[in-house]
Order: C-alpha cells, then structure tokens, then sequence
C-alpha cells in the first residue's frame, strides 16, 4: 500500500511526441498528477481524458504537471489521444504491469471486445489518480477496481487552491499500531 509523506514508486514511460516521462526527474513547483487509465478499448477512459485535458492548464497555474499513462503500445496511445482531439496532456504508454501493481493499482484479464468492439489487452491496469509532490511523495492517490465512478479533475483542482492556502498536509499517513476495540 502507498502511504501519503513517503516515497512514491518510480515511473519511467515513453511519451507520445516529447521525451520519456520520469517522475523522479520532474521540476515542477507543486508536483505532478498522474492519471493511470485502463487503454484505448475503455471509452469510459476516452471521457475521462477529455475532461482531464481540459483541466491541464489550470493544474499548471497551480505549479503542477500532468500526464496520462496506460499498458498500452504507442500505437493505441495514439489513437486515444486522436480520440479525444488531444491538444495539452502528456500521454505516456508501456506502463510495466509490476511499475503498475507497484502503484497498486488493480490489474484485470480481457474479456474480449468492448462495448466499442476494441479488443482489451490480454492483461491491463484499472485505473488510478494520484498526486506526488516534487519531492516524489504521495499528496493524494485513489485506486479502483472498475472503470466507474472516477475522482472529478475539477474537484482536485479546486481541492488544490485550498491546500495551497492553507499549507495542508497529506493526510493519511499514519502507520503506527491501533488500540484494540473494545466492545461494550
């Protein structure tokens, strides 16, 4: 399990038209948001980037970077960022399966055509969201098991203006023993 104040994984992808993605090389002010999605063949995926492009700008007045990463082979990446008309998010492709256990995502088998008859990859990550801060620990991360009911970018964008204004820590991050339970 990730644990918010500590180091997150490393994550190196290729990236579709720039330079390799490596997270512990990023210089951002505020850190990064990382946006792991399922692949081309989810078109739930496809509404989320959508949105999340849309979003990228606000995010970097805000001092932090964005990228989209999936298992996918350059060329589904590419086609997904035809799909949604990509004009501002990073996408990186190749995200190891162990680099994605690793950030502890979930990880599910095909099941054949989608609903938008694109093939599923044989093995593939559900998606996460996550924030790390340029010292390359956890802010913020949510994991899911399905496609469904995904964190709202603008929500996060306007959670960050609070944090920023009030210095707010990541939360979470308490590791220690428990005291037992004591039933009445």
């Amino acid at each position: 399990m990730l644990i918010p104040r500590q180091k997150s994984p490393n994550l190196t992808v290729p990236t579709l038209d720039g330079p390799a993605f490596d997270l512990a090389a990023s210089t951002t002010e505020r850190g990064t948001v990382i946006c792991f999605y399922r692949g081309l063949h989810c078109p739930i995926c496809a509404t989320y980037l959508k949105e999340f492009q849309t979003r990228v700008a606000g995010f970097a007045e805000r001092g932090v970077a964005c990228i989209a990463v999936s298992a996918d082979p350059e060329d589904r990446a590419r086609a997904m960022a035809e799909k949604i008309e990509n004009t501002s998010l990073r996408i990186g492709y190749d995200l190891d399966l162990q680099a994605a256990r690793d950030w502890g995502l979930y990880i599910s088998t095909s099941r054949g055509k989608t609903s938008i008859g694109i093939e599923e990859p044989d093995l593939f990550s559900e998606p996460g969201l996550f924030m790390v801060t340029p010292e390359q620990t956890l802010y913020y991360g949510a994991v899911q098991t399905m496609p469904f009911v995904r964190p709202h970018f603008s929500e996060l964008v306007s959670a960050l203006d609070f944090a920023i204004a009030n210095a707010y820590p990541a939360r979470g991050e308490y590791t220690g023993s428990l005291p037992a339970k004591t039933v009445a």
